[in-house]
């Protein structure tokens, strides 16, 4: 059987990760394009809106079996109607890190699957618990930049994994592909 040819309609590299175990023929490219201005209602409405705006920069016609796209937000722990995305500076990710410090949030992601022309949808979160960082640790965290680029200001799966573990919910939702949808390509996998 021929080998899926599949499209990961991202930049994440921790997403790409978790696919090239699954897919020998896994394209990753995203877009710089997409306006990812979450729509107004919860944080699931919002982080599943804007993985629609992903799935709709996708072309009608393109040469993939299976396209992926996927967002990831933070619950505000202090409102959860609010949001936390990815930091724009350092100093941003320093207020994210020292805000999370101590507490437990709620990771949620949205990913969409076009299979044969036919896109479904998982929204999920996890929560995640930080023990309290010390002033120290918290700079380290900020100075090795493993914040770039991630909602909440931090990379489970890098530095801030010793100091972060999951409560409720999967490893593969904080990392930035639903848990469900992960179920899915995994039965996929060629």
């Amino acid at each position: 059987m021929k080998p899926l040819k599949v499209w990961l309609a991202s930049q994440s590299e921790r997403r790409a990760s978790m696919l090239e175990p699954l897919f020998s023929d896994l394209e990753c490219r995203g877009f710089s394009n997409v306006d990812e201005t979450p729509s107004p209602g919860t944080v699931d409405d919002k982080v599943l809106s804007i993985c629609k705006k992903k799935a709709a920069a996708v072309p009608k016609t393109h040469p993939f079996d299976l396209v992926i796209v996927s967002d990831t937000l933070l619950a505000d722990p202090d409102d959860m109607e609010q949001t936390l995305g990815k930091p724009h500076d350092s100093v941003e990710a320093a207020m994210m890190l020292h805000r999370l410090s101590g507490r437990r949030h709620q990771v949620w992601t949205a990913t969409g699957i076009q299979l044969h022309g036919q896109w479904s949808y998982s929204v999920e979160y996890t929560i995640v618990e930080f023990e309290q960082l010390s002033d120290e640790r918290l700079v380290e965290l900020v100075l090795n930049h493993s914040w770039k680029g991630k909602a909440g200001g931090y990379d489970f799966a890098g530095p801030m994994g010793e100091h972060a573990k999951i409560i409720e919910g999967s490893e593969s939702t904080v990392l930035g592909i639903a848990g469900s949808a992960m179920e899915i390509l995994a039965s996929l996998q060629n």
